[in-house]
């Protein structure tokens, strides 16, 4: 067995894990390698889902019988555990939302509608980088067809990194917002926060980051990034579907509209005009995600027993394991950068002529499961002329023998197309 300095307990930790014990395809175990696309949920919030339902069950904030002043404590003190997971100054910072998709939504219809100085319309500019999920593009293309703003993005370079060389052309006076990804979703990439923050507040533009591919796997700390937004989703961090995070400065979330209308985010209603109860419940219109929020909960207080820096300290050794086994793979093309250096732990490749699709199957009938596709970040595709790559991602409970697995699979592979 491979040995690997910086490991966590992964004996112990698949424990916790159901379904890693599931044997498919004539008794062939799972290989679970698909973590960026969702990760695996432990006993632990299962188990917290199911006592919810069981015993709780009930519509938050306006009951006053017994289940429902639990179910509100339990929905609230998960607002709580997020907000110390995250290091947020106020838990009134963090808005809960279906996913980071509906929290990149809301940002950008937020300043859509603002007032000044906040407004973003036809004299103003959004920044955005072409390596980002389709969740950070969309919504700011939206934006910028609704108001007029130009949309403008940082390139990437050939080994995967930001091409930040023109960055002071990119940011200027104009800009009103800087969307990016901390993490890659799709190369892994960990991009360089404090150069894009700090143009950004030289010219006073609002940065908004998404986590979705960092809160799972490394210390988020949202003072210290000093960002004005933060989104990131439950899913890919061992909590259920369903529930998304939104973070916001205390003075932004009072100052900017909401994007939802409905019930619970109101103070008072007329027939002519309403007004808006403070955040977080502003920006949460309407029965919130309840069971969801306490599964989230519970996934927080599991990877804070293991420790984010044990988690990424983890997750680096794997990925520098995988890649330099991964490069010993003929015709095999990361897409990306080649090293661990500054990357997380997803890794996406071509191998040869061979379609990722196909790639993908035949790993599959081997029990291993990666994803393939272009990972609904087309741009990065397009700018390294190739249709789709496979990709393999890591998580804390991921072992040495599960990339070697994915290394024998691949010499499949090429043996059957070859």
């Amino acid at each position: 067995m491979t040995q690997l300095p910086g490991l966590l307990d992964t004996e112990a930790i698949r424990k916790d894990f159901p379904i890693l014990d599931r044997q498919i395809h004539d008794g062939k175990k799972v290989v679970y390698l698909d973590n960026a696309a969702t990760s695996q949920k432990p006993r632990q919030v299962l188990d917290a889902l199911n006592a919810y339902y069981e015993r709780h069950n009930a519509n938050v904030h306006r009951g006053v019988h017994v289940l429902a002043e639990e179910a509100t404590a339990l929905y609230e003190g998960a607002r709580d555990k997020v907000a110390a997971f995250i290091n947020a100054p106020s838990r009134d910072e963090v808005i809960f939302t279906k996913n980071a998709s509906e929290s990149l939504n809301l940002v950008a219809n937020m300043l859509g509608w603002a007032d000044e100085p906040y407004r973003v319309d036809r004299e103003t500019e959004i920044v955005i980088t072409e390596m980002e999920h389709h969740s950070n593009i969309v919504p700011w293309q939206l934006l910028s067809q609704r108001t007029g703003a130009k949309l403008k993005w940082f390139g990437i370079t050939d080994d995967g990194r930001l091409d930040l060389s023109n960055i002071d052309e990119i940011i200027t006076e104009k800009t009103k917002i800087v969307s990016f990804t901390l993490v890659s979703n799709i190369m892994g990439t960990i991009n360089p926060v404090e150069t894009i923050i700090r143009r950004a507040q030289e010219v006073g533009a609002l940065v908004c980051i998404d986590a979705s591919q960092a809160a799972p796997h490394m210390v988020l700390d949202v003072q210290a990034l000093q960002a004005d937004f933060v989104a990131f989703t439950g899913h890919k961090m061992c909590g259920p579907t369903g529930i998304g995070v939104l973070w916001g400065r205390q003075e932004l979330l009072e100052d900017l509209p909401p994007f939802l209308g409905g019930g619970e985010m109101i103070e008072t209603v007329s027939m002519h005009s309403s007004t808006y109860a403070p955040a977080p419940h502003k920006f949460e219109a309407g029965t919130p995600p309840i069971a969801q929020a306490v599964g989230l909960g519970a996934a927080v207080d599991y990877l804070t027993s293991i420790g984010m820096d044990n988690i990424a300290a983890h997750e680096h050794a794997i990925t520098e394991y995988a890649v330099k086994r991964l490069l010993e793979v003929p015709d095999l093309r990361i897409i990306g950068p080649s090293t661990a250096e500054d990357r997380g732990a997803t890794l996406s490749f071509t191998l040869g002529d061979i379609h990722p699709h196909d790639v993908g199957q035949v790993l599959d009938e081997q029990g291993i499961a990666v994803r393939v596709g272009h990972h609904c970040a087309r741009p990065v595709c397009l700018r390294f002329g190739i249709p789709a790559t496979t990709r393999a991602s890591f998580y804390l409970y991921s072992t040495p023998a599960e990339v070697d697995a994915l290394v024998e699979g691949l010499e499949h592979v090429r043996n059957f197309f070859g």
